[in-house]
């Protein structure tokens, strides 16, 4: 079965045509997630670090929305924006995954802020 995740405590789709996540199953499939707030909708933080935890944080409550974790993903693919260093981000994203990392794309762009994380989880 098919389910919409939605959470008011992450970015909201507001009038774009996208869920958070869609839940099939035991799978979550999380929509590409960035530094932006739950309730205005404006970009958060002018620093890698900033911007890179609060989209933790967004994919953090879709992800428990849906009755997962961080343990549960087996799968991200990461956009960084142009100006972003790759160590700060690696070394933020070790905290949140602490040594199980799930596989990983990530690929640079210019995004107009410095990341934008997607991910598949599987609750075991």
């Amino acid at each position: 079965m098919k389910t919409v995740v939605l959470t008011e405590n992450a970015q909201q789709p507001g009038v774009m045509p996208y869920s958070q996540a869609i839940k099939v199953n035991n799978t979550v499939y999380v929509a590409g997630q960035g530094p932006f707030d739950s309730i205005t909708g404006g970009l958060v933080g002018s620093t890698l670090e900033e911007q890179t935890r609060k989209t933790f944080e967004n994919l953090k409550a879709i992800l428990e929305e849906a009755g997962a974790d961080f343990d549960d993903v087996v799968k991200v693919t990461v956009i960084l924006g142009h100006g972003a260093d790759f160590d700060t981000f690696n070394e933020i994203y070790a905290e949140y995954f602490n040594k199980r990392f799930p596989a990983r794309t990530i690929f640079g762009s210019d995004l107009g802020f410095y990341l934008q994380m997607d991910a598949i989880a599987v609750i075991d």
